[in-house]
């Protein structure tokens, strides 16, 4: 889901939203991030072997603003459904200030002391007392510090895949979630905003095997993975409609407008042009190493052997751990 955060970066870097002007000022600001988000890095800082910068990404499970007649309005639901927003996706996305980017995606049952609280609590529920308290959770949980923040909702998702033209996404079986409402064909197919939704989100991910439904027995680590493949497949298909129209756009900046919210010091533009860069030299997404766990009678998931060797590349001080990359890029997309 997180796809669109990479695609503020990539739309905002051709020079459309410059032409735009004042319409950057209308992304919506988080307040309140200041104290927990981190200086950002001199690149020339020789004490510093692995300068970059770390973009906490979340998909909210905001209910604002759906529309009662769509077609999926069963399965995301309205105000009513759920108070307020709450993390459905959270993500860290690397960007590397020699070109290139990382993304880790943090899973909602992880396990963690929840910042300012002195209790431990799934790592979702930092996000039911605002950015603020899932930053500093990130930060002091995992230890790795965040520099800027950037949110979209379920609304503002669909919108701008839909006026993307949809992205494909290549499946090795027929899918399908009686959820979510997923319902996909085995290999390649433009999926249009309610399907890449139910595709990002999906929970209950089942594939037709020749001869019977198999639910994924992977829960919210397939997702992950589901996720990732997905915001690969977005933004390449992202880069090459924006290469050969960068000023037939302006919907899908306004959509993007509409739907994001980021923390009050990052630049539109000057993000843009080093997230397009970074997409561009590639984007490597891996995977946490997670067990399960069982904490007060409630299945959670607790950090894996290893795990410290993943984090500390997303700490700044360690190398890049091939062993935990996921798998290459196997989705393309329309445009």
């Amino acid at each position: 889901m997180l796809a669109v955060a990479v695609l503020v970066g990539t739309i905002g870097a051709m020079g459309v939203i410059r032409a735009a002007g004042q319409r950057t000022d209308d992304v919506e600001r988080v307040g309140g991030l200041e104290s927990v988000l981190a200086d950002v890095p001199d690149p020339d800082d020789p004490s510093i072997e692995y300068p970059a910068e770390n973009y906490l990404l979340v998909g909210s499970d905001s209910r604002e603003g759906v529309d009662p007649n769509s077609e999926d309005f069963g399965v995301i639901g309205d105000d009513g459904s759920v108070g307020g927003r709450r993390s459905d996706t959270i993500m860290v996305l690397r960007q590397e200030h020699n070109g290139g980017a990382a993304m880790v995606s943090l899973p909602r049952d992880l396990w963690v002391e929840i910042a300012g609280t002195g209790r431990s609590q799934r790592i979702n529920s930092a996000y039911n007392e605002g950015p603020e308290r899932l930053a500093a959770t990130v930060t002091q949980a995992l230890g790795i510090p965040i520099h800027h923040y950037v949110e979209v909702d379920f609304v503002g998702f669909k919108d701008i895949i839909d006026r993307l033209g949809g992205v494909e996404v290549c499946v090795g079986y027929a899918a399908r979630d009686l959820h979510s409402g997923l319902s996909i064909s085995e290999g390649c197919q433009v999926l249009d905003g309610v399907q890449a939704l139910a595709f990002a989100r999906s929970r209950h991910y089942e594939e037709w095997d020749g001869s019977s439904w198999r639910q994924d027995p992977r829960a919210d680590l397939g997702r992950i993975e589901r996720q990732q493949l997905f915001m690969r497949a977005a933004v390449d298909g992202t880069l090459r409609k924006l290469r050969s129209s960068p000023f037939g756009s302006g919907d899908t900046i306004q959509a993007v407008i509409d739907s994001v919210r980021i923390d009050e010091g990052l630049d539109p533009i000057k993000a843009g042009d080093a997230l397009r860069n970074a997409a561009e030299e590639g984007l490597r997404t891996y995977a946490l190493p997670v067990v399960n766990d069982v904490v007060g009678g409630n299945a959670v998931l607790q950090l894996g052997e290893g795990a410290h060797v993943l984090l500390d590349y997303f700490r700044g001080v360690g190398p890049a751990p091939e062993q935990f990359e996921t798998t290459p890029d196997t989705a393309t997309a329309s445009g």
